[in-house]
């Protein structure tokens, strides 16, 4: 017989595929059936003259049920050793006495020809096949992961990493309204719409935007790149050294500009409004890079400024002597106290 199955694909076709008993094999005769064939087609002969046997086994098929397999003859045994198809799903052989279905190049018994999931026969139903697996037309329906309910082909629906939703079911995490074909960002707890999705996001310290990519951290707030400026020159300070000076801003965000605790300032800046002088260049004193520095009493000097005023070795790690506005070294001190002996006498 025919069974009517769905073709696999895009959409639901109908195929006929064939069911039968034996069916790609001949008919089982009797050996009477056998003789009255040939005697049809041959002239009479004696019975027990002519040899018949199986093109197995070569035994004798007198008195025996054979099937017949590309013009030779074979007993039900070796029929079904050799020419038995494997069922595709339970693996064993399919006698010539079992219902055979085929379907796609894939032999089935009848009793196997079943959906993947839900175990209903197959057998004049329509067929999807997915992912190497037959399904009824009810299991073959995508599953909303929100409802749990069935889509069904041709209703709107949204994919998104191999699961689905009904269009109604594809829902903001944060004002709950379907977000339909609209951009949205994926998240642990669920799917947000763009503007609930910058809601979300830390604002600017400066313009109070959302930040969307990265952007600057000090002292617990965030800037957008673009607005971490040094308060004095307004140059962007990210990726480059900066200090804090006073105190936190009046207003606060694009007003204020600054973050609490201090305003942020690029090195030159810092150092022209704010920094110490050095004694020796009168250079500010930032405290960067090679601009360590040395310091007596109220006096600050960079490292290589901190030399003696009268021969200008380096007096870092030294012993020097105080003379009003400078340094001297041992020899240069005792040069100059030798000079006031001979000029008082």
């Amino acid at each position: 017989m025919w069974a009517v199955c769905s073709a696999s694909g895009s959409g639901w076709g109908r195929v006929l595929v064939r069911v039968s008993v034996s069916a790609r094999a001949p008919r089982s005769l009797s050996l009477r059936e056998h003789a009255e064939d040939r005697t049809a087609r041959e002239p009479p002969r004696s019975s027990m003259s002519e040899r018949f046997d199986c093109g197995g086994c070569s035994e004798s098929l007198f008195g025996r049920t054979y099937i017949q397999v590309g013009g030779r003859p074979h007993c039900v045994a070796c029929y079904d050793r050799l020419h038995a198809s494997t069922c595709h799903h339970c693996r064993e052989a399919i006698g010539h006495d079992a219902q055979e279905l085929l379907y796609q190049d894939r032999h089935f018994h009848l009793q196997c020809f079943r959906c993947s999931r839900c175990r209903r026969s197959l057998a004049d139903q329509p067929i999807s096949c997915q992912d190497d697996q037959l399904l009824c037309s009810i299991c073959s329906q995508a599953q909303c992961v929100a409802c749990s309910r069935s889509v069904p082909p041709g209703s709107r629906m949204l994919k998104y990493e191999g699961s689905t939703w009904h269009e109604d079911c594809f829902l903001c995490r944060g004002c709950q309204k379907p977000i339909g074909a609209a951009a949205f960002v994926p998240d642990q707890d669920g799917f947000y719409c763009q503007p609930c999705h910058e809601d979300r996001l830390p604002r600017c310290g400066l313009c109070r935007k959302a930040l969307t990519r990265g952007g600057v951290a000090y002292q617990d707030q965030v800037w957008h790149r673009d607005c971490f400026l040094c308060w004095g020159c307004r140059a962007p300070l990210a990726g480059q050294p900066f200090v804090p000076q006073g105190g936190g801003p009046e207003g606060g965000g694009a007003e204020g500009g600054g973050p609490e605790g201090g305003r942020p300032h690029c090195v030159r800046c810092f150092g022209r409004l704010y920094g110490q002088r050095c004694s020796g260049c009168r250079a500010a004193i930032t405290g960067f890079g090679d601009s360590s520095y040395v310091s007596f009493q109220d006096l600050r000097w960079h490292r290589p400024c901190f030399k003696c005023s009268g021969c200008s070795v380096s007096l870092v790690g030294c012993s020097f002597y105080p003379d009003r506005d400078r340094i001297l070294c041992r020899d240069c001190h005792q040069d100059q106290d030798r000079g006031r002996d001979q000029d008082q006498d």
